[in-house]
Formats: structure tokens, sequence, C-alpha cells
């Protein structure tokens, strides 16, 4: 019998390659959004994978929604990968933040509680809940920190996991982790917005590209290795947490610059900062040590940031200039 893992949140970039890694493995799998019928899913179709999922509706705020979708498809892995994504929208929007990634969290957790099943549950974290790690890389020890509304829900997420887990045995993990793109990002997301924006300028479809603060430096990795190390974390005969990164750090100024050169562009000649995208808390610097998971999980991340960059500028000069 193969394994039912059900993926709550499947419409994103992470639940995509997440389907399709599962899927490679010989899973059934049921991925939910808040409302098929209104999703276009087309992270599924470019991974030309959507007929091989089954879909439904899943509102992960209501907590019978859960109920139901756990009850009637008895998965035997759950990843939760739904919930406010964006960072900046936290400040505008904070309650819609702690409902849909702490309420929706805890909504799982009592579900699998109650029905006292098998279940094994990851819970996507993020490198937000460490706040500024400045030169010195996080790992699962270090203290939380939160700056946004975002990373206050992710850090409430994380500790649910922990008491569920230390209270009723449930196999539950969280995976922490750092920045991770592709081709499959869209544009609200500074990474793609900086590569689509330069592919355009060279199409001649835009002439200047406004960006906010530059000076930020993160931990960029490859999104499909991180969808490993999700699946990797689910393995393991006891639940733990993991933090998933690449240990190296690059500012946004140097993804820009590496982008803009692939397209034979200097991105200070088109380029403009814009005050209004800067955010009220900016955290300078992100950094994450994996040994851990490189060690526990045998993970491998084998793609750095020149990596990254590179193939997603590929897929937007394929969109744009062919």
């Amino acid at each position: 019998m193969s394994k039912k893992a059900l993926i709550i949140g499947i419409t994103g970039q992470d639940g995509a390659y997440l389907a399709k890694h599962l899927l490679s493995k010989g899973y059934e799998v049921t991925g939910s959004s808040r409302d098929v019928m209104a999703s276009l899913f087309n992270n599924l179709n470019t991974l030309g994978i959507r007929d091989q999922v089954n879909l439904i509706s899943v509102s992960i705020n209501d907590f019978r929604s859960v109920f139901n979708a756990i009850q009637v498809y008895d998965p035997d892995e759950i990843y939760n990968l739904a919930g406010q994504t964006s960072v900046g929208l936290s400040f505008d929007q904070p309650v819609e933040a702690i409902e849909s990634i702490a309420i929706g969290t805890l909504n799982i957790l009592e579900v699998i509680r109650l029905l006292n099943k098998p279940v094994r549950f990851y819970n996507a974290g993020s490198s937000e809940c460490f706040g500024d790690t400045g030169n010195l890389p996080a790992n699962e020890n270090t203290p939380f920190a939160p700056r946004s509304p975002y990373a206050v829900a992710k850090s409430t997420a994380k500790w649910l996991i922990n008491s569920y887990r230390e209270s009723y045995g449930i196999y539950a993990c969280t995976g922490i982790l750092f920045n991770h793109e592709s081709p499959l990002r869209p544009e609200r997301f500074v990474t793609q917005k900086i590569i689509a924006g330069a592919a355009k300028i060279k199409a001649g479809q835009l002439e200047v590209l406004q960006l906010g603060n530059l000076d930020i430096s993160r931990d960029w990795g490859w999104a499909p290795e991180y969808v490993d190390a999700m699946w990797l974390m689910m393995q393991q005969d006891k639940s733990d947490d993991f933090v998933i990164a690449t240990g190296r750090m690059e500012s946004l100024k140097y993804f820009a610059a590496k982008a803009f050169e692939y397209f034979d562009l200097d991105w200070q000649a088109h380029v403009e900062i814009e005050s209004s995208f800067f955010r009220p808390n900016e955290i300078l610097c992100s950094i994450g040590d994996p040994s851990k998971a490189i060690k526990m999980l045998n993970w491998k991340h084998p793609t750095d940031i020149d990596g990254v960059i590179e193939m997603m500028c590929e897929a937007q000069a394929k969109k744009y200039l062919n």
C-alpha cells in the first residue's frame, strides 16, 4: 500500500514541489487550497502534475473543515504549508497572520489529538522567528526574537508543535526554513521581482525597477532541495525540529547585481530605491546553520545562491526573450 499525504496549502511554490517529490516516491497525494473552484493551480500545471493530485477545499482557520479533511482522507503524513506567506503583508494584516498560521496549526494538532491516529505532521516554520542573526548562523538552539506579526505567528506555531509533541506523543516537527527560491516564486517576492524586472528591461518592456532596502542580507537556497528536507524530517524514528539553510549569506544588492549581470545589464543603471518598500522593522542579516540536518537527515543542498539566480534567470529569459 502506498502512503497517503495531505498537503495543506498546495498552491504555492513549496506545495507544488513537495507534491512532485512525494509523487516520485509513490505517495497518493491530496492537496488543499481555500477554494478549489477558484484556484488556478498554476504551479501544479507548470510541473505537469495537476492531474496526479486529488484537490480539495480546506479552510485552515475552520476547525470543522480541517477535521473533515483529515478524517475523510485519512493521511499517513500531513504537511502544513498554508497560511499567510508575506512578512510585509503581516504588518498590514496582523490578525490574518495570527489566525492563518498559529490558529491553523493549532486546529491541525487538535484534530490529530482527537482522532488519535498515528499520523505524522510537518509544519512550515520560518527563519524570520530568529529575527536578526548578525553574522552568527542560527541553529536549533538559537533563541527566537520575532520582529513581525508573521514571525510572531510562526514562533507561536513552533511552540504549539513542541507542546503537543511532549504532551501527547504526537509525531510533529517544524522545519525552520531560511529563504528558498525557484522559478515558481510569484513576482511579489523580491527575488522574482528582481529577476523578472531584469528580463523585462532586457526585452525593452521596462525601463526602471523600483526596489526597497538592498542592504539586507539573506541565506538563499533552492526550493526543491528544501522540500526534500521536509520529507526527510517525516521519515525519522523520532520527530524533531531542524534548521534548513545553506550557511552562506549574501546581500540583496549581490542578488540584484548577479541577476542583471546574467542579462548583460548594469543594475545600477536601472534600479531606483523606493523608501515606501522598506518594512517597519527590517531584519538586516539572516543566516542559518544546517549542520544538524546534514548530519541527522543526511540532507544535501548542492545549489548555492549563484545557482539559484542562474536557474531563475533562465526561466525568465525563456518567458520574456524567446
